[in-house]
């Protein structure tokens, strides 16, 4: 949470169009929230370590990004022993349907898995209720954080 009491939500999304969707999809509906993007899953330990920036209360992420793809991501986020890192809540939000992702996401770690429709329409509601249900439970989940399954 920042100084003046925003929560930031970090989406790591390699779409211009679908971050700019993303921001019209929220900002109204949750003023409050300060989104700060990034184009790739690069960097998103190190924004995370980072004690100068307020500690995002949620990171919305894309699955298929070139380079470090969500699934790399989740999977590293959730290994990591920096509570920072492995503590933080992260929602798939992604075109992909298949059972096959959602198992792969769940099985390293995700909290949620929403799809991204194409439609805004549908793509502004579902992405509000995915937000919402967080937002209705403070950005805390019930029990520990998932963990990767080992295999």
């Amino acid at each position: 949470m920042t100084a003046g009491g925003e929560q930031v939500v970090l989406v790591v999304e390699d779409s211009e169009e679908d971050r700019e969707a993303i921001q019209r999809a929220l900002s109204r509906s949750f003023p409050e929230l300060v989104l700060e993007f990034l184009p790739d899953g690069q960097r998103v330990a190190d924004r995370l370590r980072d004690p100068a920036l307020p500690h995002p209360v949620l990171v919305l992420l894309d699955l298929n990004m070139p380079g470090a793809d969500g699934y790399r991501v989740l999977s590293d986020l959730r290994a990591d022993e920096d509570p920072r890192l492995c503590d933080v809540l992260v929602v798939v939000f992604t075109s992909s349907t298949t059972s096959a992702d959602i198992d792969r996401c769940y099985e390293a770690g995700a909290d949620s898995y929403v799809y991204k429709p194409v439609n805004f329409t549908l793509f502004r509601t579902v992405l509000q209720g995915a937000v919402a249900y967080w937002h209705s439970n403070d950005f805390t989940r019930p029990g520990p954080p998932p963990r990767a399954v080992a295999r």
